[in-house]
């Protein structure tokens, strides 16, 4: 009986020792954000108008890479940036400013506080263009920067024009913004006409201006093309206060920081930047 007793004992202490093992060897795998023979997700947050070229981006380098999964994020970059900061799951961040990267780069004088940017992996992925359009079958003669300037002026009220623009915390309405003030046009003015409507992100204002809910509306080249929008007048750097750039960057709080880096540098790649042209991006200088 006291061997059985003594037998039984043995066993359950080998048994808690591989328990033990395992532990460790999982714990192991997991520190520094290794990959280790596990798989991997990564969460990108990426600016609202790189959702259909970087979804393609996406499935192709989840064909290549099959341990690696990504799931993602797509919204105005000022809502991303908070998100970051409440500590939303975030492993590549890409905005569609330098102003948000900035306010989580502890490098940047504009920084918000805590550093979100892994030292060494921020760079400028892509530039875009800003564009306006109009409603499609719209009747108010805008083809050019110089019709617009016009059309807002000559407008009373919502009843002669409605333009929709981006909210002052996201890229486009502050392209937007700039781009008024060096058209001589007066916003705070525009919005005591009631001629103004704001969208959210880059998605809302394409929504309001190809469905006619707004007459015209500035966006990015990128939407523009996703969504079958004709270009009206595109913003060169002098009319937009500077090139539209995306800059992106591995976060520091990153669990897979190594999976992060290489899936950047993948969008660095021929591949990847045929992607992004064929939508209205081109590479960053």
């Amino acid at each position: 009986m006291k061997k059985k007793i003594f037998s039984l004992v043995v066993a359950i202490t080998l048994l808690v020792s591989m328990c033990a093992c395992g532990d460790k060897q999982s714990n192991a795998g997991s520190a520094g954000g290794g990959n280790d023979g596990g798989d991997v997700t990564l969460y990108v947050s990426a600016a609202a108008s790189m959702t259909d070229s970087l979804n393609n981006i996406i499935d192709k380098y989840t064909k290549e890479h099959s341990d690696v999964k990504i799931e993602t994020t797509y919204d105005s970059s000022g809502t991303l940036k908070t998100q970051i900061q409440s500590g939303a799951n975030c492993d590549v961040f890409i905005s569609a400013a330098q102003k948000q990267m900035d306010q989580l780069d502890g490098a940047s004088s504009k920084c918000e506080g805590e550093n979100f940017v892994l030292e060494g992996t921020r760079m400028d992925l892509l530039e875009n263009k800003c564009v306006l359009v109009v409603t499609p079958g719209s009747d108010k003669n805008i083809k050019s920067w110089e019709d617009f300037e016009k059309a807002i002026k000559a407008a009373a009220g919502s009843s002669d024009l409605i333009f929709c623009m981006g909210n002052s915390d996201v890229p486009v309405g502050q392209y937007t913004s700039a781009i008024l003030t060096n058209l001589g046009l007066n916003e705070a003015d525009l919005v005591s006409k009631g001629i103004v409507t704001y969208g959210s992100n880059v998605k809302e204002v394409t929504t309001q201006v190809k469905s006619g809910a707004a007459d015209c509306g500035i966006i990015y080249a990128t939407d523009a093309y996703s969504a079958e929008m004709e270009v009206t007048a595109t913003a060169d750097s002098e009319l937009t206060g500077g090139k539209v750039i995306y800059p992106a960057a591995v976060m520091s709080n990153s669990k897979n920081q190594e999976a992060a880096k290489e899936f950047l540098d993948y969008l660095k790649t021929a591949d990847a930047m045929d992607e992004f042209k064929a939508v209205g991006f081109s590479a960053a200088e």
